[in-house]
């Protein structure tokens, strides 16, 4: 072997250990910077002509264990999901209050109860009466607060989810960037070990909002793909995007760079951004439609006993509700017999109007009156009344008017065969006593048929948005009411057309009580939600979607729409304690002052066994309405509970994970330290060969 041979092995050396030395010195520089990734010098042993001439350095590299790496990016989408669902879920929970205690949400309608209660034994009371009132306005004033901050949470959680997709394609354009310079870094034979701990770290703040897939490229870098293989980064950052249309389901997209602009559906199975989507299109409004069950049954059982009662005077005016039907379409489908009284200032009965909806005739102070059809009722109860008061019906409303100031009306239904319509007698029907007012048209039980007109204009649409259990969107379907005889059928039937509507995921049916309800397919279970509502019963009459309650955006915004009735909150002497008493003799009182029958009517509303539809993913079910209160208010406290126990786990098992990776990937100081001691050595060791290769060298040259 030459002497120029030796120095240069022994420069290789020296060279290889010096490179060693600045790779060890790097990591014990960096020994506590977060997500750092401990360096590795790899090297090979140089041989010409089957001789070793040296020591090649072949590559920097980081010491990654890839598997490790997969479950902390798995481990950190879990955490991700579970802390955005735990965090709001623990918020919404707090809006009710500790279950626990006396001062939660539920115990205000306790607290409406006891106050009708205290009122029973003296009826005449003004400050009970008053406190009843207030007691009811806490109530509902609460539904509402709760309904506002549960639809703010939805909105929060709309601009979360852009902002966080706003990050995400950030995010995705710095690690497709980066890509460019690892690559140099490899085809350079430079140390691109800096670039790809950047780019690592890009990956790790990624995976909190997506779950995603990582391969390494041949030519250095990674190629970054979502859950179902689509490419994010790589060959091109994707561009994500949050579609939100207005009350209707969000959802995300994403067109990736080689898609020449073609947008498609992003299925993401984890991440912060699963996490928001649950919380946006399920959790949240689940939550508030079950509340706006548990605040119209609550409604609807007062109303039904105040409906069934009468202040003392009797009010000389009675003006309904908004029920979003025609005159034909809301008098027709009654059966049974109900009564209207005209009473005086002593409450003694004035006209008496005995109506029998089965029969279609009404009774005038015991003597035969006029026939009637559903068609006709108004007038023909006009003429029954014979000018003692005028009923009226308009947009969708019935009023009733006395001719006389003082004199009253009062409505009671037969004890034996009681008047009724989805449920409800003639006067609650109507809402003509109603103690508890609302906006909507909750509960969304019209008492239509299939074979009644819908009142929809034929042309108008309504576009509905189906979306996977995952919230990805299916598609969506623009239904056009039908031209015809224009009957609910011909628009449940346009609902359920498989080519223009609904029928390929589930079908729209009307129940007993007219409410309209979708069900999904069981083999591939969708949500359906409303994008856009063009259709109007009559004129400036409900849409479709109002009327019915179609989407989880009408339903649950419907608690905070209730008030108490505005005549008896500013004169609580007209609420209705007490009860007409249709046997009393001519010429008695057939209401008295100190009947509190009404009131305990009014007190025992939350015991009735009433008829809950389904609401959020809670099915249906026929309970008391405290019942139902307890139980809804258990299930908020579980859900909590469950969201926070689900948070624990995840960062449980990100934090081992973590550690575990950190144990591979991190810089472990002895070992460095030893290193380090090695490398000097070599490079003394490859110093000492070039200094005595130097020497013979100089011996050499004296000897010639």
């Amino acid at each position: 072997m030459s002497l120029n041979t030796i120095l240069n092995v022994a420069t290789s050396g020296m060279m290889a250990a010096q490179t060693g030395l600045r790779v060890v010195s790097d990591n014990i520089a960096n020994i506590n910077t977060p997500g750092y990734v401990r360096k590795t010098m790899a090297q090979s042993n140089l041989v010409s002509n089957g001789m070793g001439v040296g020591v090649n350095i072949d590559a920097i590299k980081r010491a990654t264990d890839k598997f490790m790496a997969a479950a902390s990016l798995n481990g950190a989408s879990s955490a991700g999901k579970a802390n955005a669902i735990a965090t709001a879920m623990d918020n919404a929970q707090k809006l009710f209050g500790d279950p626990s205690a006396k001062t939660n949400y539920f115990s205000t309608l306790n607290d409406v109860y006891a106050a009708f209660s205290l009122a029973v034994d003296d009826p005449s009371s003004t400050l009970l009466r008053s406190s009843a009132t207030t007691k009811l306005q806490d109530f509902l004033g609460e539904s509402k607060r709760i309904t506002s901050s549960l639809s703010g949470q939805i909105k929060d959680t709309d601009n979360r989810l852009s902002a966080d997709v706003d990050r995400v394609n950030v995010l995705l354009k710095q690690i497709d960037d980066l890509n460019a310079d690892i690559t140099r870094a490899k085809m350079t034979g430079a140390d691109g070990t800096g670039s790809e701990n950047i780019q690592s770290g890009l990956i790790d703040e990624l995976s909190t909002y997506m779950n995603v897939q990582v391969s390494d490229r041949a030519n250095g870098g990674v190629t970054v793909r979502s859950a179902e293989g689509v490419s994010l980064a790589g060959t091109g950052a994707a561009t994500l995007t949050y579609v939100q249309s207005g009350p209707a389901n969000g959802y995300l997209t994403v067109t990736t760079a080689n898609s020449g602009g073609e947008v498609m559906p992003l299925y993401v199975a984890n991440g912060e951004l699963q996490g928001l989507l649950e919380l946006r299109n399920k959790e949240l409004p689940y939550l508030s439609d079950q509340l706006g069950e548990f605040v119209t049954r609550a409604a609807e059982e007062m109303n039904r006993a105040s409906n069934a009662s009468s202040a003392v005077p009797a009010p000389a005016v009675m003006n309904g509700k908004d029920t979003g039907l025609d005159a034909a379409t809301a008098f027709k489908n009654f059966t049974g017999k109900t009564t209207i009284a005209i009473t005086n200032a002593a409450g003694v009965i004035q006209k008496r109007v005995d109506i029998d909806f089965t029969a279609g005739t009404m009774t005038v102070d015991g003597l035969p009156g006029p026939a009637f059809t559903n068609a006709n009722f108004t007038a023909q109860l006009n003429t029954a009344l014979g000018g003692t008061a005028t009923a009226n019906f308009a947009n969708g409303a019935l009023s009733l008017n006395t001719a006389v100031a003082t004199n009253g009306i009062a409505i009671v239904d037969d004890a034996t065969t009681p008047s009724t319509k989805a449920g409800k007698g003639f006067s609650q029907f109507f809402g003509l006593n109603d103690v508890i007012r609302s906006d909507g048209y909750s509960p969304y039980e019209t008492g239509m048929t299939a074979a009644d007109p819908s009142g929809f204009t034929p042309g108008q649409t309504l576009t509905l948005r189906l979306t996977d259990a995952d919230g990805t969107r299916i598609r969506d379907v623009q239904v056009t009411i039908p031209a015809g005889t224009g009957t609910m059928q011909e628009t449940i039937d346009a609902l359920n057309s498989r080519n223009n509507g609904v029928g390929l995921f589930g079908s729209f049916a009307l129940g007993p009580k007219g409410e309209l309800s979708f069900t999904s397919n069981s083999a591939s279970p969708v949500s359906l939600s409303v994008v856009a509502d063009t259709t109007q019963r009559g004129v400036s009459g409900p849409s479709l979607s109002q009327l019915f309650g179609v989407g989880l955006s009408e339903r649950s915004t419907r608690a905070g729409l209730f008030k108490v009735d505005p005549a008896m909150a500013a004169d609580p002497s007209k609420l209705p304690f007490a009860k007409l008493n249709l046997a009393a003799a001519a010429g008695t009182a057939a209401l008295a002052v100190g009947d509190g029958r009404g009131a305990l009517a009014l007190a025992k509303a939350g015991d009735v066994t009433t008829s809950f539809s389904a609401a959020g993913d809670v099915a249906g079910a026929s309970k008391s309405v405290l019942n139902y209160g307890a139980d809804f208010s258990g299930s908020i406290a579980r859900k909590a509970a469950a969201a926070t126990s689900r948070k624990e786990a995840a960062e449980s098992v990100q934090t081992e994970v973590n550690a575990q990776r950190q144990s591979q990937e991190g810089v472990n100081l002895d070992e460095e330290l030893v290193n380090l001691t090695t490398f000097q050595q070599a490079f003394n060791a490859s110093a000492r060969l070039i200094q005595a290769t130097k020497d013979m060298f100089d011996v050499l040259t004296n000897i010639v």
